[in-house]
């Protein structure tokens, strides 16, 4: 009778799951639409000069226009380039580091002087250097990405090995596992959430710094774009272009949140 019980419950979840969502869908349109309402009357009573704040409908129109000729796609990949191939590069250097460090005191003792120096150092200060050491074109940008994306991947990997549970420990090695085995079977999976955390972080830190990067060091993306429209005083331009960095942001961070949550079913298992 209580499994029966139980099932039933389950299943009324279930059947209200579909619901749920779409009401937090609702509840999270409405300050966008507020703030919409809001910049319309702004703009619409003129107490903004419009080449300063230009009204929406004139930013959604100039943000068709950008749609259609071509431009914007072009953009958006020049962008998604650099930003995958960034993080690529600085998470796949973090990782192994981050992993050896947070499992070895010897090399976490060896290692953290330095990253801790290097850590505060934002990547933007490395743009003269980026551009002394590889030029114009791609190659600095995706440096600097890759240092945006490193730390907060390391970081995390680090403390997500630090953080494994001493009795998960404690058991494996009471059921004969070694060193090579503990680590693969016990310590990297226990670490995976944290480390699934620095990614996600680590490429809001690539979004941020692939935009600066093309504003310095090359002739396309999103941010060379709005710095462009900026040279001819183009404000609904501008601001078009931060709507698809906003979109394609969010776009990117809904896909690893799912990602994240496909990869860690057994671990909210565990804490159910």
């Amino acid at each position: 009778m209580q499994r029966r019980g139980n099932r039933r419950i389950q299943t009324r979840m279930q059947v209200r799951l579909p619901a749920v969502r779409l009401d937090a869908a609702a509840v999270g349109l409405v300050a966008p639409l507020l703030a919409l309402a809001g910049w319309q009357l702004v703009a619409a009573n003129g107490w903004v000069n419009p080449q300063v704040l230009p009204a929406p409908l004139d930013v959604g129109g100039k943000w068709i226009e950008y749609l259609v000729s071509g431009e914007l796609p072009r953009d958006v990949y020049a962008s998604l380039y650099r930003v995958v191939a960034g993080f690529a590069l600085g998470a796949g250097l973090a990782l192994p580091l981050g992993l050896a460090m947070g499992a070895s005191r010897a090399v976490h003792a060896w290692m953290n002087p330095l990253v801790q120096m290097l850590r505060p150092i934002p990547p933007i200060a490395y743009i003269p250097l980026a551009i002394l050491w590889f030029g114009l074109g791609d190659p600095p940008a995706v440096f600097l990405i890759a240092l945006g994306a490193f730390f907060p991947v390391l970081m995390n990997t680090i403390a997500g090995v630090h953080q494994v549970d001493g009795i998960y420990l404690r058991a494996a090695r009471n059921l004969g596992a070694g060193g090579p085995t503990l680590f693969r079977r016990v310590i990297l999976p226990a670490a995976v959430p944290y480390i699934l955390s620095g990614v996600r972080i680590g490429i809001g830190t690539a979004f941020i710094v692939v935009i600066v990067a093309e504003m310095m060091a090359v002739n396309d993306g999103l941010g060379y774009r709005i710095l462009e429209a900026r040279e001819y005083f183009w404000s609904d331009k501008i601001i078009a272009g931060m709507i698809s960095i906003g979109l394609l942001g969010l776009a990117i961070d809904i896909g690893i949140n799912q990602l994240n949550r496909y990869l860690l079913r057994w671990h909210r298992g565990l804490e159910h």
